[in-house]
């Protein structure tokens, strides 16, 4: 439970001896950010606040169309299905949560009446259950009331396994029951600290129970639904072309006062990040385009006297190597890249430590990322109390020589190590676009020095991040050795994002390869970790459980971080978006404006 000097200075607060703002400072001072000080003070009896809206229009519409340029288009428009933050993004223009993230990590309220608390009744202070308050007079698109059985219908329809719902890893160890019509309980099955998890962010949105009710398990695929939304959002469902183009226009019953600003949206998909920066900064075509990964000389020349600008955010966004646990060559039962396997070269730790070494971080910041890097070894990468002290990094050719010597990897005739006939041959995947390839290039270099032959494939990023099952070069299905790539963290905790690597949560053929372990790794001691991180109320030791995983990942070489990037965002020098770091970009969509 709460340590002692905590219980007092919540007390203080209570009492008014001490403001909220000393308070987090106070917590700010040991790691603690803003929002988890928030949650605790609420499970203290504080109710928390929500955040402040930057909004200014005073009435509704009139703003024109809100051209976004999404370069990695939407493939389907369910969240449950959503593999990768564009589905997401693409489902977030039409379905809502019942809270979001604004850029500080506040709460922001969007589908919910208030924030739960103590004193209101929404939290109970064994941290086992909150309650949640709707909104009043919420209506789908089609008319139809939104209600609390919609949102105990959500959990109904991830949590059986024949739905294949990747929002699974967050519902099914938890019990949502109906109050009453505009009232829903969480019960959780144990204290559970950071209870804004289920219904809150982009990945959590909430779809209708009469439009999805007849297509649960087997059959949710099946929803003529998934494809043409109807939500409660501040924009109408009007078009959609997988992967290349999302319409809506201004739902005129929106339930947020004077919003939303624009009076229709696209969404269009395609191109590269290069195009896309080029589009809104330099050429003003587009209002925003999405996720600019692009060298950053490339983005200095482009601001000059430009139409636009970049807008920056500070999050837990690490971009990675993942590398795979399994054998991406060995058809079992119907299925490569199968749990039943272990990779040929990696389940040798010393192939994966040499391999570590040879990941040359501070070349890739200073010739790729610059302003956008920071160089890290760690996975988990924010906020700043979780983050290991434990872990570090070199760039050693050298060294990674010498442990693949120690280890037998000989080099042959072509310079290739083997060992008992195998040959140190691998394939390393990651989605098209600029920096990544020019990593792949740094990364191969370094390799080939070492007698590692690398063999690089680069796909289309609409297809490499695609939700369809039947699709094979998707990165869950992991049909490489190796794959580069980054997931948002979109939520200012790390439960949601480190729970996904749980043993049972491995993605495989039976669970149309929706499960969120995608490298394949399977470790206990890292499951029983998470599992007491998710239940553990003393925010310090809490803290010490993720730092232990994060570890875990680093002594087994899951993953090899290479920069812990910033969000980078294009936008027009006179859009007024609100973009954070803990959150999806269009999570707080409602609150985007013009200034004229």
């Amino acid at each position: 439970m709460l340590d002692k000097q905590l219980r007092s200075m919540i007390g203080d607060v209570k009492d008014g001896r001490m403001d909220r703002r000393g308070f987090i400072q106070r917590l700010a001072a040991v790691g603690l950010t803003a929002p988890l000080a928030n949650q605790i003070l609420a499970l203290g009896g504080v109710a928390m606040a929500e955040g402040a809206s930057t909004y200014k229009p005073t009435k509704r519409g009139g703003g024109g169309a809100l051209k976004l340029l999404w370069w990695q288009g939407p493939t389907l428009l369910n969240p449950h299905f959503a593999t990768g933050t564009k589905d997401q993004d693409g489902a977030r223009l039409f379905y809502e949560p019942l809270a979001c993230w604004d850029p500080d990590g506040n709460m922001k309220l969007v589908l919910a009446a208030e924030i739960p608390s103590i004193q209101n009744g929404g939290l109970a202070a064994d941290g086992k259950s909150v309650t949640w308050k709707l909104k009043p007079g919420v209506k789908w698109h089609d008319g139809t009331p939104f209600t609390a059985d919609d949102v105990v219908f959500n959990w109904e329809y991830a949590k059986d396994p024949a739905t294949s719902a990747l929002t699974i890893a967050t519902l099914r160890d938890i019990t949502v029951e109906k109050v009453d019509d505009l009232t829903v309980r969480i019960l959780f099955n144990k204290p559970t600290p950071f209870w804004a998890d289920a219904f809150v962010g982009a990945p959590n949105t909430i779809i209708p129970k009469h439009l999805f009710k007849d297509y649960m398990g087997s059959k949710s695929r099946e929803a003529p639904t998934n494809l043409s939304p109807v939500g409660t959002g501040p924009y109408k469902f009007v078009e959609f072309k997988p992967g290349d183009l999302v319409r809506g226009v201004i739902n005129p019953d929106y339930h947020m006062a004077n919003r939303p600003y624009f009076d229709s949206i696209e969404m269009k998909g395609g191109g590269d990040a290069v195009s896309a920066a080029r589009a809104v900064i330099q050429t003003g075509e587009y209002d925003f385009g999405w996720n600019i990964q692009v060298e950053d000389d490339v983005l200095l020349r482009l601001e000059k006297g430009g139409k636009g600008k970049t807008v920056y955010a500070v999050g837990g966004d690490t971009e990675f190597i993942a590398l795979n646990f399994t054998d991406p060559n060995t058809e079992v039962d119907g299925e490569r890249s199968s749990i039943k396997t272990k990779h040929p070269l990696f389940s040798d730790p010393a192939v994966r430590k040499a391999l570590s070494l040879l990941i040359d971080r501070e070349s890739v910041k200073k010739a790729i990322y610059g302003r956008a890097g920071r160089t890290t070894a760690n996975f988990l990468n924010g906020p700043e109390k979780f983050v290991s002290k434990n872990t570090s990094w070199e760039f050693n050719v050298e060294k990674a020589s010498k442990i693949l010597d120690d280890a037998g990897w000989k080099p042959g005739a072509d310079g290739i190590r083997e060992k008992d006939g195998k040959k140190l041959k691998l394939l390393y995947q990651t989605a098209i676009n600029g920096p990544r390839q020019k990593t792949q290039a740094i990364v191969k270099q370094a390799c080939q020095k070492a007698g590692i032959d690398v063999e690089l494939k680069s796909v289309v990023a609409s297809v490499f991040f695609s939700s369809d099952v039947g699709n094979p070069d998707t990165y869950s299905k992991f049909y490489a050795d190796m794959e580069m790539f980054q997931i948002p963290l979109s939520q200012p905790d790390p439960s949601q994002h480190m729970r996904r690597y749980l043993s049972n949560l491995v993605a495989t053929k039976e669970n149309k390869w929706q499960g969120t372990n995608f490298p394949r790794w399977v470790n206990k001691e890292y499951d029983a970790t998470i599992l007491a991180a998710d239940g553990e109320m003393d925010p310090v030791k809490r803290a010490a459980l993720y730092i232990k995983a994060n570890d875990l990942m680093y002594q087994d070489i899951v993953f090899i971080p290479v920069q812990h990037r910033l969000k980078v965002e294009a936008a027009a020098n006179n859009l007024r978006p609100v973009v954070s770091g803990w959150a999806n970009e269009t999570d707080n969509l409602f609150d985007w404006y013009r200034e004229e």
